[in-house]
């Protein structure tokens, strides 16, 4: 059993923790509100790209000679995967989420025999693929110095993306990274954006429009931009979840903490009552053999 000065100075450990959590759950909170506002400011702008240059596509004359980065290679053997995830821990299954949504894709690919090319965006993601995929891994990259998530950053990312691709290094591209719905849940996402999928969002419009220039011209300069734009909304996602699931791990440590403070002060008055009770069995025996 332990001593009542070891139980003393667990206790007031176990306090001082408790005060972290406590301040990293405000704390997440208000970074939170930020976040969330700001993903859910990004949804329909990267959507309504999306569907815009859909619905360009569609308006195409020459199919075969559409820009790559919307009809493909033609060929599916290289894939390149780039896992989105945070720079810091302390958030929960954030992290873990997304990286067995990667994994279960990554076995596929492999499975069918491809060949995998893994970009990870955040030290996290990198830490725990590196032991399995190390040699898959072909860049690391960490915005550990942002403080928010913003469009330069996803803008390099897009760009090495973009460069990689015309370089022909893959065929096809696919971005990891958590969609906030609440706290408490986030949903691992697996988006392709090279080439774009040719599904239209369901609360998009089916007006039709006529563009000037061509086609062909506003194409080649708008889907490069939806690449870094894609990121971007996966970026602010990714944010949200972060402080979502951050906050709710920081609730439950706290409470954990504070069921561990009730125990361990159970334990502390059991034990010295316990030495109380024993110091005068004590005493009284000494007085009665005298």
């Amino acid at each position: 059993m332990a001593s009542l000065d070891d139980l003393k100075k667990r206790i007031a450990s176990v306090k001082s923790t408790q005060k972290i959590t406590k301040a990293m759950k405000m704390v997440a909170a208000a970074k939170l509100r930020r976040a969330q506002e700001s993903a859910e400011k990004g949804r329909p702008y990267s959507e309504k790209m999306n569907n815009v240059i859909l619905n360009l596509s569609n308006g195409i004359s020459d199919k075969e000679n559409a820009p790559k980065l919307l009809s493909g290679t033609g060929q599916e053997k290289t894939h390149l995967c780039v896992v989105m995830t945070s720079d810091r821990g302390l958030c929960g299954g954030f992290n873990s989420n997304i990286i067995k949504k990667a994994k279960g894709y990554f076995a596929k690919i492999l499975d069918e025999g491809k060949e995998l090319k893994i970009i990870t965006v955040g030290s996290k993601g990198n830490d725990q693929l590196k032991r399995v995929y190390g040699d898959k891994i072909i860049e690391n990259i960490s915005f550990k110095e942002s403080k928010n998530a913003n469009y330069f950053d996803a803008d390099k990312v897009g760009k090495m993306v973009i460069e990689k691709f015309e370089a022909g290094e893959f065929d096809i591209c696919t971005i990891f990274y958590n969609q906030f719905k609440n706290v408490i849940t986030q949903i691992p996402q697996a988006q392709q954006i090279i080439p774009l999928n040719n599904e239209v969002e369901e609360n998009s419009s089916e007006e039709s429009y006529e563009f000037e220039p061509d086609e062909d011209e506003i194409l080649s300069n708008l889907l490069p931009k939806n690449i870094s734009t894609q990121i971007f909304k996966a970026m602010l996602e990714n944010s949200a979840s972060e402080q979502g699931s951050r906050m709710s791990a920081m609730d439950n440590a706290t409470r954990n903490a504070g069921e561990m403070v009730d125990k361990l002060t159970i334990e502390y008055n059991r034990s010295r009552q316990a030495a109380i009770t024993k110091e005068l069995i004590e005493i009284i025996s000494g007085a009665e053999s005298l």
